[in-house]
């Protein structure tokens, strides 16, 4: 009983991320992402004197059909006005051989991308992260979810 304690101890200190802002992934119903769903984040910006790394996180299963997945972001900023948008890809796998990239449990693979590094959001408020796959296939199978991570800068990284 008394190692559970020191366990759950050790599990929560290396479970702290001070320089996490916000992190949220979302479940896509039935392990698809369809074109047209677009995935929608809102997070607040408080200290636009720091930047920011800005990710996307997304979890595909091993049989997901392509090695790749191209998708839009659109950053839109407190006035509703268009701060930054582009058409990026992820390599999910290895083109040549197949090899899962990212963090593996099971036949699950985690992978986080860097979109927008030592970032300087224009001015404090709520923004939104908008994503939709831009793939030639109308609904993508095997995407279990979408997700996206806001973190301070560091030098370190």
């Amino acid at each position: 009983m008394r190692n559970w304690f020191w366990i759950v101890v050790l599990m929560a200190i290396s479970s702290c991320d001070i320089s996490r802002v916000y992190e949220t992934n979302l479940d896509l119903p039935n392990q698809q992402w369809v074109t047209g769903d677009v995935e929608s984040f809102e997070f607040e910006i408080a200290d636009v004197d720091q930047s920011y790394n800005v990710l996307v996180n997304v979890t595909n299963a091993q049989h997901y059909p392509f090695h790749n997945l191209y998708y839009q972001y659109e950053l839109i900023g407190p006035d509703d006005g268009l701060v930054k948008k582009e058409l990026v890809n992820i390599n999910l796998f290895d083109p040549k051989t197949g090899e899962p990239f990212g963090e593996g449990l099971g036949d699950l693979f985690d992978h986080r991308q860097l979109i927008l590094q030592d970032f300087e959001f224009p001015e404090s408020g709520k923004y939104i992260m908008n994503l939709e796959h831009y793939m030639r296939r109308d609904t993508l199978p095997l995407i279990k979810s979408i997700g996206l991570r806001v973190e301070q800068y560091s030098v370190e990284k």
